[in-house]
């Protein structure tokens, strides 16, 4: 393993790349989840959006991410994940202030659609960039670090937002949490290399080592001819409707949350962004940990169903509970978002360990496009059965029912090394 030949070089990677990853991909998150806050702080009264208005633009962003996901992963894959990258961060943080100047309802629907077609990009091309630079048995948590963005912008943001729709309106909250992407995105365009090859931080051994041990991987892959036959296959098509799935539960709750809690609890705005971003909490370390153990074992699916099902079993207690108990049921709802982002790290290290690195961009966007579909139809119906019902019971059942299935295709895919590899060494940080 590389981390034997030269700690150093391995540390660069780490200090370096990792947290130019977790700030980029955080500041796409807030910018999508944002509108939640808007909806529950004002944004909803002051441009006369209802019910089922509010659900499709949640929704909407998602069919616009779902469009553009394997294009951008083919460009990032095939030129530059730099610089598509650098581009989206401009347009989708211009996107982001612009909904703090919108007057009217109208304005919102392109605006949404819009947002997710220039960050459909941001996660194929990082994941692909990743890929590129860190090995097989440090992949889960460079991967983990990099979606980590989302559980812990959404703990910050939580608690921001009731601060800045308290002290403001809903208007200031989207301009001042929508600029800082454009400014990134020139530090990202100085700090970023596609390629091992390109650092100027590494010595010519060092990339030519980290090169040559990628490549190894990559030894006795079984090859596949073009992105239409790694789409065919059996397992991209189990482990797309695993993430579609998957999604229903996770924007389900991200984009519904602080609306159920405002609404059960009766609290105010900045006591609901404090109760918002517990789940959040314990996401994060549930991410670390299942990140770290899936890396030091090398067992990528178990790691994902037990999670999944464990979140499941969360959304059916809360339904149980129903509101006779806020507080029993909050906390069924804590475990619930805990258990569905813990296991992000190794469900992403599965598919460039099954496929080869001609096809593998392409086959993660596939998947992560059929996440957008899901988050779609997630974001959609909670808030649609919220509104439809009065209350969240019939939600929960929804995405409990979600997350079932997700764990059924879990384990339906067949990992050839899952059983035969041997254990093989964390990379430290």
């Amino acid at each position: 393993m590389m981390k034997n030949s030269d700690p150093l070089a391995s540390r660069k990677r780490w200090m370096i790349l990792i947290p130019i990853a977790f700030i980029t991909y955080s500041l796409a998150y807030l910018d999508r989840a944002n509108y939640g806050f808007g909806v529950a702080g004002g944004m909803g009264e002051d441009l006369n959006i209802t019910t089922s208005v509010s659900s499709l633009l949640a929704s909407l962003f998602f069919l616009g991410y779902f469009f553009f996901q394997i294009p951008g992963a083919i460009y990032a894959e095939k030129k530059s994940a730099k610089k598509l990258v650098f581009w989206s961060l401009i347009l989708w943080g211009g996107l982001a202030t612009a909904t703090g100047f919108a007057t009217h309802v109208t304005w919102l629907y392109p605006i949404r659609f819009f947002l997710g077609v220039v960050e459909s990009a941001v996660m194929p091309a990082m994941l692909v960039f990743l890929s590129g630079w860190f090995l097989k048995a440090e992949r889960s948590r460079a991967n983990t670090f990099l979606i980590l963005g989302n559980p812990v912008t959404v703990l910050w943001m939580s608690i921001l937002s009731g601060y800045l729709l308290k002290a403001f309106d809903w208007r200031t909250m989207f301009i001042f949490e929508g600029a800082p992407a454009i400014l990134w995105a020139f530090i990202w365009w100085k700090l970023v290399n596609d390629r091992p090859k390109e650092a100027k931080w590494l010595t010519a051994e060092q990339k030519k080592n980290l090169e040559t041990e990628l490549q190894k991987e990559q030894t006795g892959m079984k090859p596949v001819k073009n992105y239409l036959e790694a789409f065919k296959t059996k397992k991209v098509i189990y482990l797309s409707l695993q993430y579609f799935f998957w999604s229903i539960g996770v924007y389900g709750f991200v984009m519904w949350l602080p609306s159920i809690i405002s609404k059960a609890s009766k609290m105010d705005i900045v006591a609901t962004g404090w109760l918002s971003a517990a789940p959040y909490v314990l996401a994060v370390i549930g991410m670390l940990l299942v990140s770290y153990y899936s890396d030091k074992t090398l067992n990528r699916k178990s790691f994902v169903w037990v999670s999944l099902l464990i979140g499941a079993l969360a959304f059916y207690g809360s339904y149980a509970v129903g509101t006779s108990n806020f507080w029993v049921s909050f906390g069924l709802l804590v475990i619930a978002g805990g258990a569905m982002y813990a296991p992000y790290g190794p469900f992403f290290a599965i598919i460039p360990e099954i496929l080869p690195r001609n096809v593998a961009g392409g086959a993660m966007a596939l998947i992560n496009s059929m996440g957008a579909l899901g988050s779609f139809v997630g974001s959609y119906f909670v808030g649609y059965l919220n509104g439809a019902t009065g209350g969240p019971s019939a939600s929960y059942i929804f995405m409990a029912g979600s997350l079932v299935l997700s764990v059924i295709f879990t384990l339906l895919v067949k990992i050839n090394n899952e059983h035969s590899v041997q254990k093989m060494e964390a990379q430290s940080l």
